[in-house]
C-alpha cells in the first residue's frame, strides 16, 4: 500500500524511510502565509493558535496533492493515486509567540538567543486522506505538541557556528533533533517524532482509523 508525501520536509521523509516506509514526495505548493492570514481574520484576536494552524496547513497541503498539475510534477494524474496522502506541518511556540521558520542568519540568531536555557512547544499538524481505488474515501487528522527542553549553557560562538551551517534557517524553531542542532536539546517531553515534524504513531492511529493496516506501508 502506497504513501503519497504532500511536504517538502527531509526530515519527514527520512523518518518515514527509517521506520520502512518510502513514499512518493510530492510540492503541494500551498501559499502557506496567505492560508495562515485569511484563517487568523476569522479570529476575534487576529491569531491563530499554533495547533490550528499547522492543523490547517496540513489538510491544505494533503489536499494540494490531489491537484492534477500538482501531480503532473511527478508524473501522476488523480486516477493513479492508490493509497494514502500524508501532509505534515510544525510551528514551535514560545511565551505565547508562535515561530515558523526563521529564513535570515539574523532571525535565527535572536530566536537562539531567546530561547536557549528555556522550553518551548513544537507543534505538528497531520491530515491523512484516503485515496485507495484512485479515489477520495476518507480523511482525518490530528496535531501532536511535545515540549522542548534547551541548554542553558550554549555559547554564542555555539549558536553562530550552527546558523552557519544553514540547518537552522530551513527548520520550524530554528532547531532540530535529528541533526546538528540535536546537542543544545537537553530533553524532550513528548513524543520525539512530533519534533521532527512527524508523529510516527500518529500516523499509525489514522491509518487505522480510515480502516487501513499501518504495517502495509512498509516497502523498504
Amino acid at each position: 500500500m502506497r504513501l503519497y508525501l504532500a511536504s517538502t520536509s527531509p526530515a519527514r521523509l527520512a523518518t518515514l524511510r527509517a521506520v520502512g516506509i518510502d513514499p512518493i514526495a510530492i510540492a503541494p505548493g500551498v501559499d502557506e502565509e496567505a492560508a495562515v492570514d485569511a484563517a487568523a481574520a476569522e479570529h476575534p484576536d487576529g491569531l491563530l493558535p499554533a495547533a490550528e494552524m499547522v492543523q490547517l496547513l496540513a489538510r491544505l497541503k494533503a489536499e494540494a496533492a490531489l491537484d492534477p498539475t500538482v501531480l503532473a510534477a511527478v508524473g501522476l494524474a488523480p486516477a493513479q493515486l492508490d493509497g494514502f496522502i500524508l501532509g505534515g506541518d510544525s510551528a514551535f511556540e514560545l511565551d505565547g509567540t508562535v515561530f515558523g521558520k526563521p529564513h535570515e542568519p539574523a532571525i535565527a540568531r535572536e530566536r537562539w538567543l531567546q530561547q536557549r536555557g528555556r522550553s518551548g512547544v513544537l507543534h505538528s499538524g497531520h491530515w491523512l486522506i484516503d485515496h485507495r481505488g484512485g479515489a477520495v474515501r476518507g480523511a482525518t487528522g490530528r496535531s501532536t505538541r511535545a515540549t522542548v527542553h534547551f541548554a542553558d549553557d550554549i555559547e554564542e560562538a555555539e549558536i553562530d557556528a550552527y546558523i552557519a551551517t544553514g540547518e537552522p534557517l530551513k527548520v520550524a524553531g530554528a532547531f532540530t533533533i535529528d541533526s546538528k542542532g540535536a546537542g543544545f536539546i537537553d530533553r524532550i517531553e513528548g513524543d520525539p517524532h512530533t519534533v521532527v515534524g512527524l508523529s510516527v504513531p500518529l500516523v499509525r492511529k489514522l491509518v487505522h482509523e480510515l480502516g487501513g493496516r499501518y504495517t502495509d506501508l512498509w516497502n523498504r
